[in-house]
């Protein structure tokens, strides 16, 4: 989805229930109708996914829509608490079954009486406690640490995994008794990268969420776009946090993503470019290398990017040939020149490897490189030291001494 300039003062229209958010052709909109049918039975129900997918938020609307959305949801994150822990925040405790047990203690399990117990990562429960579970799901009731009375137990299990426990089981570190208990009713929520048309939907929904007015130019949606996000809908979140936190201009620019957010679009831009020979290849005389540098930042407006993609691949054909012909050459002992190719080498036809033309001007290079990224940075914000230091990854102040430097040798030559 295109996005010209977002503003939540007039966001884009949100399929949104329960605080899921899809686009209209989103692999969610079947998923929700099935959480729907789900919701109105008692039955249990086993999400899987990867980490960050939103598994709680279904899990949450399960509760929301079913019949006992009036009583408790109750989350335990089987992960998080010590397996010697986890037994008393399940079942609870009588008073004296430990030391320390100067009073009863009611479980999650009784606190969940009538609504919802939510187990996310139930992968990671411990095989003893696995058989505990079990039985609290086919007899329905469960007996407190340190009490012989069994107590009556209504709820509903919503478990969440981010293994496969299909594969836990043949592993032999989940019981495949219990896995099929768990496994009536499963749901499956893809990752964000398998649904990249709901990224725009997500993003307008958080931004508008943090009560943000300001426009994205269509660069940072194509980013997003591109991206693998392994942190799923989470990192998402986070990012729209982070961009709103620390973004100063009007507009949400490329620049204000991560480098590693970035980094995909860098390359799809980069990867157009070599396309239509715009960046050198590894047979580039090294002499047009410094004049390919300088020119780099030449044609104005142009983005950022694409200077910086013309300027990497500059330093890539550099970097080929120093590589390919200055190396081997000192490791040799014989530094190239112009003398006449040897006999074998003219006889057999072979087509000679390019002389490297000595000695390079390495720090006239280097400083051409500055000056190419310093004057794109100033062209792309029109001057602004401040914003164009931004973008440089610099201090204002060294920009500017850069820029005093720069003058100063100037009026010298």
């Amino acid at each position: 989805m295109a996005i010209s300039a977002v503003r939540t003062t007039e966001p884009m229209t949100l399929a949104n229930a329960g605080g899921l958010v899809h686009g209209p052709q989103s692999p969610l909109v079947e998923t929700k109708r099935t959480c729907a049918r789900i919701a109105a039975s008692h039955a249990s129900v086993l999400l899987t996914g990867e980490t960050g997918t939103g598994k709680e938020v279904f899990a949450r609307f399960i509760h929301g829509a079913s019949p006992r959305a009036s009583k408790p949801f109750v989350p335990v994150n089987c992960g998080a608490i010590p397996e010697t822990l986890l037994e008393s925040e399940l079942f609870g405790y009588v008073k004296g079954a430990f030391t320390g047990a100067i009073a009863a203690r009611r479980g999650r399990v009784s606190l969940a009486e009538g609504g919802t117990l939510f187990l996310d990562e139930v992968g990671e429960l411990p095989l003893t406690l696995q058989v505990k579970l079990l039985r609290l799901l086919q007899e329905r009731s469960f007996e407190p640490i340190g009490s012989s009375e069994s107590v009556q137990a209504n709820f509903r299990l919503i478990a969440a995994t981010n293994r496969d426990l299909a594969d836990e089981v043949k592993a032999g570190r989940f019981r495949s008794d219990l896995y099929y208990r768990l496994h009536v009713c499963p749901i499956h929520l893809p990752a964000l990268r398998e649904r990249s048309n709901d990224i725009a939907h997500l993003f307008a929904h958080f931004w508008a969420r943090r009560g943000e007015t300001r426009a994205i130019e269509p660069g940072v949606m194509q980013c997003l776009s591109t991206y693998a996000w392994p942190g799923n809908v989470r990192e998402l979140e986070n990012l729209v946090e982070r961009v709103s936190v620390c973004a100063e201009g009007d507009i949400i620019r490329v620049a204000d993503l991560p480098l590693g957010v970035r980094a995909p679009h860098l390359g799809a831009i980069e990867g157009q470019y070599v396309r239509e020979n715009l960046i050198p290849n590894d047979e580039t005389p090294m002499a047009t290398v410094s004049s390919l540098v300088s020119a780099a930042a030449a044609t104005e407006p142009r983005p950022i990017e694409a200077v910086a993609a013309e300027l990497r691949g500059a330093l890539r054909a550099a970097s080929a040939l120093a590589a390919s012909q200055l190396v081997p050459s000192l490791i040799g002992g014989d530094i190239a020149s112009d003398e006449e190719e040897p006999t074998e080498i003219r006889a057999s036809g072979a087509t000679p490897t390019p002389a490297l033309q000595l000695p390079i001007d390495l720090p006239t290079m280097l400083r051409e490189l500055e000056n190419a990224y310093i004057n794109a940075a100033l062209s792309h914000t029109g001057s602004n030291k401040k914003e164009a230091a931004k973008l440089l990854g610099m201090g204002r102040t060294t920009l500017v001494e850069k820029l005093r430097r720069r003058n100063t040798d100037a009026s010298r030559s």
